[in-house]
C-alpha cells in the first residue's frame, strides 16, 4: 500500500470512528429521555387520577422491563443480522426505528401506547451496537480491537452522560417532557442523515483493503488447523464455536448481572436522587449524568491498564471490578446524604470499565470479522435478560424495602457476578499455561499506531 493509501485509509478510519461514535449518542439521547422523564410522567400518571405515585413508579418500572425484554430478544437476532446482511444497514435501520417510537411515545397519552413506543424502540435500538461492532471488525486490526472498541464505548457513556445533562436543562429551561422527546428525535434524525451519507460498510467499498482477522477468532482455522476459507458461515456454523467454548458462557453469565447493574442506575437514578435527596427533575436529569460520565473515564482507564497487565488482564480487571461494586453497593444503600452521589459516581467508575470489555473487545477475540457481531449480540442479549429485573422489579423492591433493600440486593448480584468472573479468569490463566489465544491481551499501542 503506498503512502497516500495508506493516509487515505487513515482518514476514512477516523471519520469512520467519528460517525459511529456520533450515531451511537445519538442512540442514547432516544434511551436516557425514559429514564430522565420518568420523575415528569410518574407525577403526570398520579395527577391524572386513578393511581398513586408509587402505583405509576411500578406500572413505568413494568414498562422498563417489556423494552428491556424487547432489547435482548432482539440482541439475539440483530448480531446475526448485521454479521449476515452488514453492519451499516443495522445500524442505521436502528436509528431509524428510534426516531419513530419516540415521536410516537411523546405522543402517547397513556400507559398502554407508552409501552408499546417503549417496546419498538428498545428493539430496533438492539441492531445498533452488533452494526457498530461489525463495521468496527472490517475497518481495524484485531491488534486494535480493544483500543478501537475502548473509544466506540465512550459513545454509550459520555453520550449517555452528555444527554442527561442536556435534557436535564431543557427541562430546566421549562420545557415539558414530550418537548424534550421530540428534540431527541430531531437530534438523532440529523445523525441519521450524516450517517446515511458517509458511513460505509467496509474499505472496500471505497477500494481499500480490509485488515486481517483476530487469530484468537474462534472461526480462524478449522479442526485440521487450516484457516477456513468459507466465503460465509450458516447461522448452526456461526453459533456452534461459540457455544462449545467454556469462557464464553463465563463472560454471558457475568453479562448478566453487570447489565442488571448498569440497567438499574440507567433507570432509576433519577427518580432515586427525587426521592431520597429530595432533588428537582432537572437537577436529578443533570446529577445522574455522573454515573456514565465517570464511567467513561473508567473505559479510557481500564484499556490502560489492560495493555499493561498482559495477557488475562481484562479478566483480572473484570473480577476485581465486581468485588469492588458489591462493597460499594452496600454502602450505598446507607450513605449519608452528602455521600449518595459520590458514591453512585464512584460506581459507574468501577463497573463501566471492566463492563465495556465484554460486548466490545473480548466479543471480538471470540467471532472476529466473521462472527463479532453474533457474539456481541449473544452476550448483550443474555446481559439484557438480566437487565429486565432492573424495571419493575427494583421498582417492586424499593417501595417495598426502601432503596436500601434494594442495594443490598443488587450487592449479591456483584457478589455471584464475580463467581463467575473468578472462573473466567482461571481459564484465561489455562489458556496462558497451554498457550493458547482464547482472549489475547491488547498491545501496547496508542490510538493513532492501532489504526
Amino acid at each position: 500500500m503506498g503512502e497516500t493509501e495508506q493516509v487515505r485509509e487513515r482518514r476514512w478510519q477516523w471519520a469512520t470512528i467519528a460517525l459511529l461514535v456520533l450515531g451511537y449518542s445519538g442512540y442514547y439521547l432516544c434511551r436516557a429521555n425514559f429514564s430522565v422523564s420518568k420523575p415528569m410522567i410518574i407525577t403526570e400518571l398520579a395527577a391524572s387520577g386513578g393511581m398513586t405515585e408509587a402505583a405509576a413508579k411500578i406500572a413505568l418500572g413494568a414498562v422498563a422491563s417489556w423494552g428491556t425484554l424487547a432489547y435482548a430478544c432482539g440482541k439475539f437476532v440483530s448480531g446475526n443480522i448485521a454479521d449476515t446482511r452488514g453492519g451499516r444497514g443495522a445500524f442505521l435501520s436502528g436509528m431509524i426505528g428510534a426516531v419513530a417510537c419516540t415521536i410516537l411515545f411523546a405522543l402517547g397519552g397513556n400507559l398502554p401506547l407508552f409501552t408499546l413506543a417503549w417496546i419498538g424502540n428498545r428493539a430496533v435500538q438492539s441492531l445498533g451496537w452488533p452494526g457498530l461492532v461489525r463495521i468496527s471488525s472490517r475497518w481495524f486490526s484485531f491488534a486494535s480491537y480493544g483500543t478501537v472498541l475502548g473509544v466506540l464505548s465512550l459513545s454509550y457513556l459520555f453520550g449517555d452522560a452528555a444527554s442527561r445533562a442536556f435534557m436535564g436543562y431543557l427541562i430546566g429551561a421549562g420545557l415539558s417532557w414530550r418537548s424534550v422527546y421530540f428534540v431527541a428525535a430531531g437530534i438523532l434524525a440529523l445523525a441519521l442523515v450524516a450517517n446515511a451519507l458517509l458511513l460505509r460498510d467496509t474499505p472496500k467499498q471505497l477500494g481499500l483493503p480490509e485488515p486481517d482477522d483476530a487469530p484468537s477468532s474462534v472461526y480462524a482455522a478449522d479442526p485440521s488447523g487450516e484457516k477456513s476459507v468459507e466465503p460465509r458461515l450458516t447461522l448452526a456454523a456461526r453459533l456452534a464455536p461459540l457455544l462449545r467454548a467454556p469462557a464464553f458462557w463465563w463472560v454471558c453469565l457475568m453479562s448478566l448481572g453487570f447489565t442488571l447493574l448498569r440497567e438499574t442506575f440507567n433507570e432509576w437514578t433519577p427518580t432515586y436522587f427525587t426521592e431520597a435527596l429530595h432533588f428537582s427533575d432537572a437537577v436529578a436529569a443533570r446529577s445522574s449524568a455522573l454515573f456514565p460520565l465517570f464511567g467513561g473515564v473508567s473505559v479510557v482507564l481500564a484499556g490502560f491498564l489492560s495493555d499493561r497487565l498482559g495477557r488475562g488482564g481484562r479478566a483480572r480487571l473484570i473480577l476485581a471490578g465486581l468485588i469492588v461494586t458489591a462493597g460499594l453497593l452496600v454502602l450505598l444503600g446507607s450513605a449519608p446524604p452528602a455521600l449518595v452521589v459520590p458514591l453512585v459516581s464512584l460506581i459507574g467508575f468501577v463497573m463501566i470499565g471492566p463492563y465495556s470489555y465484554l460486548a466490545g473487545a473480548v466479543a471480538l477475540d471470540f467471532g472476529g470479522k466473521r462472527g463479532g457481531a453474533t457474539a456481541c449480540g449473544i452476550i448483550d442479549g443474555v446481559g439484557y435478560l438480566g437487565g429486565v429485573l432492573a424495571g419493575q422489579k427494583v421498582a417492586q423492591l424499593s417501595v417495598a424495602y426502601g432503596w436500601q433493600g434494594a442495594f443490598l440486593a443488587l450487592s449479591g448480584v456483584a457478589g455471584l457476578s464475580a463467581v463467575a468472573g473468578l472462573f473466567f479468569l482461571f481459564d484465561q490463566n489455562r489458556a496462558v499455561a497451554r498457550g493458547a489465544h482464547t482472549a489475547p491481551p491488547l498491545r501496547e499501542e496508542t490510538l493513532g499506531n492501532a489504526i
